[in-house]
């Protein structure tokens, strides 16, 4: 009832913000600001768990009356954390926070309006909710150097256009895990593998107008890789888990490689 379930969630939202963080090593790191960054972000992230319990939003709900004490005594901790941590930023001039948290606001609202479409909304919600999970990237390098430039955008953009692919991929596998032959996957996966095609040509549209380094394209090969890949393998058992420890993997491997392109 009061800690977040969505582990690729936890993914969506640090990922980004670590390879914001780093990506600021070259203009000079503030550490206070970006320490109280990470605590605001990851208390207002928590904070949706518990208080949709408590709202009885969630399918885990908070029923009795001690269950609904504990509950709010959680709500109450965290906001007052996320309140005080995001307040020292603001009060030390990041007002550029103000942007970056109307942008992630209003994503919020769009999603909980596709949401309402049912299972057809599904993951084009989460598609759009990873915008707001991923603008810690430009958060984290925004605190960090103090600028809300080009390469804060870019990063926020690099890391969403990864979460998409990863949310897509999750669901295909989750919905095509019956699939065996060639012919069958084609036929469930096409609109992934368009989506595929449009990433590769945005990310190498990024890189030739200097919205992402050159070596930015490298970050995104693998999972391009293990999209492909996924239409000529032999069929195996879905193991939710274990997909998620390997797109866990990924998250991660893309962070580095990101980095790396930021940082030469």
């Amino acid at each position: 009832m009061v800690v977040p379930r969505e582990h690729g969630a936890w993914g969506m939202l640090l990922v980004p913000l670590a390879t914001g963080a780093v990506a600021a090593v070259r203009s000079g790191i503030n550490g206070g600001a970006l320490a109280l960054f990470v605590l605001a972000a990851m208390s207002l992230f928590w904070l949706r768990t518990p208080a949709e319990s408590w709202l009885g939003a969630s399918p885990i709900k908070a029923q009795t009356a001690c269950e609904r004490k504990v509950v709010l005594r959680t709500i109450l901790g965290i906001a007052t954390l996320a309140l005080a941590s995001v307040g020292a930023l603001l009060w030390n001039g990041n007002r550029g926070l103000l942007l970056i948290g109307a942008i992630a606001m209003l994503v919020l609202a769009v999603q909980a309006g596709v949401k309402k479409l049912g299972r057809k909304g599904r993951m084009p919600a989460q598609i759009i909710g990873a915008i707001g999970l991923t603008s810690t990237a430009a958060g984290a390098y925004y605190v960090a150097t103090g600028r809300l430039d080009r390469t804060a955008v870019a990063l926020w953009l690099a890391n969403w256009l990864f979460a998409g692919d990863q949310i897509h991929f999750v669901q295909l596998r989750i919905h095509a895990s019956r699939a065996d032959r060639f012919q069958e996957k084609l036929q469930q996966g096409l609109p992934f593998l368009l989506s595929q095609i449009a990433l590769i040509a945005v990310v190498l549209a990024a890189c030739r107008f200097g919205v992402f380094p050159g070596a930015g394209a490298a970050a995104f090969l693998p999972v391009l890789l293990r999209g492909t890949l996924w239409f000529v393998r032999k069929r195996q058992a879905l193991d939710v888990h274990r997909l998620g420890f390997s797109e866990l993997g990924h998250s991660v491997l893309f962070g580095v490689l990101l980095c790396t392109a930021f940082l030469r």
